[in-house]
């Protein structure tokens, strides 16, 4: 009998509002009550708000597709983030976010992932070699996956390798700042006014200025070769020399600062998770894991059409998004009264979309907690890619990245595993908790071999 993929425990249906802060603040996910993987939409009230988890696909579609201006996100998701993020796309709304956009999304479209996938490749590349050092080795993957998607992140950005002393300084200070951040602070629960100052850990508040400070560095190093005419054709200059199609401006030096942390966080962090686990569930399941590497034997040259031919790399990635998406919650506002599902939400509530429930439902995935690459050939797994799968959101807001990861996380998964077999420890189970990203609380575990 095949066991499932590990799943964190869920709380009692009933737990005071203390309870659930103490909870909420270790793991979001363990915080959950079991019945929200069968729920369609759930209440959450305090003295303080109205919470309400949606899962049903119809609103899903509502808040994200249909409506997304009537649902913004939630100044409160950026209550623990904006010491890091600023002002950056991930959290703002409104004609700041249109505008941010606008200068944004030319950076990825299609044809500039063609552009990029020779440093994807090279970031690949310099993966494997970093791994023949541990051949034979139980090693901690989740550090060999996040050292690879920095990589990527540092040369499609801005041309240079994570050994460049200033990618490698950020590197370094993003993961003292991603074990001390949890997603969502105390103000998640209760709105405080905005003269209180908001409590964050020192640790935490000392990374994010460390790391802005650098970002500052590199950005100002661009903003220089531009103007000098030697920049690198990567994302930073496309991004930094983008002009906002109705007003012809271009962010300025501190909103580059913010848009490259979000980047960096979005483009690293996910990218990380979501290699780590892959690997894992190969580890745990080896005839996919040996498909795959059969499949990643098309690996010889640098050149972008070999996508198309890692089929089972892709599904197994897509796989792992779905059972560990790497944002779990979002959060949206109502802007208006509502009636959702007999009930009445009342303007200024919060929404609470959840990609971690939503994926693993009961009532709409067939298998919903095991791993089964082959699904998403099936008319139910077809079915819910469509309507209940959103680990890079969807609609509006969908994550302006999404295709850049899709390439760089199956090229990577297959770029190791023609090289490697990975197999698990069997002392060793990750267990998922949820701080900036869904990670595995003491790292994910594996021996190396070469095959």
């Amino acid at each position: 009998m095949t066991l499932l993929p590990p799943k964190p425990p869920s709380r009692p249906d009933q737990v005071s509002l203390w309870r659930y802060a103490r909870l909420f603040r270790a793991d979001i996910l363990s915080a959950q009550p079991a019945r929200l993987y069968r729920a369609w939409m759930a209440a959450f009230k305090t003295p303080f708000f109205q919470s309400y988890l949606i899962n049903q696909p119809e609103l899903v579609q509502t808040v994200l597709k249909d409506r997304p201006e009537d649902f913004p996100k939630s100044d409160r998701i950026g209550e623990g983030l904006r010491p890091l993020l600023g002002n950056s796309v991930f959290l703002t709304n409104g004609a700041t976010w249109h505008r941010q956009r606008r200068i944004i999304d030319p950076a990825f479209e299609g044809g500039r992932l063609r552009t990029v996938f020779p440093a994807m490749w090279d970031a690949a590349e310099d993966a494997v070699a970093r791994l023949n050092d541990h051949n034979g080795q139980v090693i901690e993957i989740e550090a060999e996956t996040s050292h690879a998607a920095a990589d990527v992140i540092f040369r499609t950005l801005f041309s240079i390798p994570i050994g460049h002393a200033t990618a490698r300084a950020v590197f370094e200070e993003f993961r003292t700042y991603q074990r001390t951040q949890p997603i969502l602070n105390l103000a998640a629960f209760v709105p405080l006014p905005r003269w209180m100052p908001r409590f964050f850990r020192k640790d935490t508040t000392r990374s994010a200025a460390r790391i802005r400070a650098l970002i500052t560095e590199l950005t100002q190093a661009r903003r220089a070769a531009i103007e000098n005419g030697t920049a690198p054709d990567d994302l930073a200059t496309k991004i930094m020399t983008t002009q906002d199609p109705e007003t012809g401006a271009c962010f300025d030096a501190q909103e580059m600062v913010d848009q490259v942390a979000i980047f960096f966080l979005a483009g690293h962090e996910t990218s990380a998770s979501a290699l780590a686990w892959a690997l894992y569930l190969l580890a745990t399941h080896p005839h996919w894991q040996d498909q795959l590497a059969d499949e990643a034997q098309v690996l010889e040259t640098c050149d972008f059409s070999v996508m198309a031919k890692l089929k089972i790399s892709r599904d197994v990635f897509r796989e792992a998004l779905r059972l560990y998406p790497p944002v779990p919650m979002m959060v949206r506002q109502a802007s208006c009264p509502e009636h959702f599902r007999d009930r009445r939400i009342r303007r200024g509530s919060q929404l609470v979309l959840s990609p971690w429930h939503l994926h693993r439902h009961e009532r709409l995935w067939d298998n919903p907690d095991g791993f089964d690459p082959a699904r998403w050939q099936t008319e139910n797994g077809q079915t819910c890619q469509r309507t209940a799968y959103i680990p890079f959101s969807a609609g509006a807001r969908v994550c302006p990245g999404a295709g850049f990861a899709m390439v760089e996380g199956p090229l990577i998964l297959s770029r190791i595993l023609r090289d490697f077999r990975v197999a698990p420890v069997t002392d060793k189970v990750p267990r998922p908790v949820a701080h900036l990203t869904v990670r595995a609380a003491d790292g994910i575990w594996l021996r190396l071999t070469r095959r």
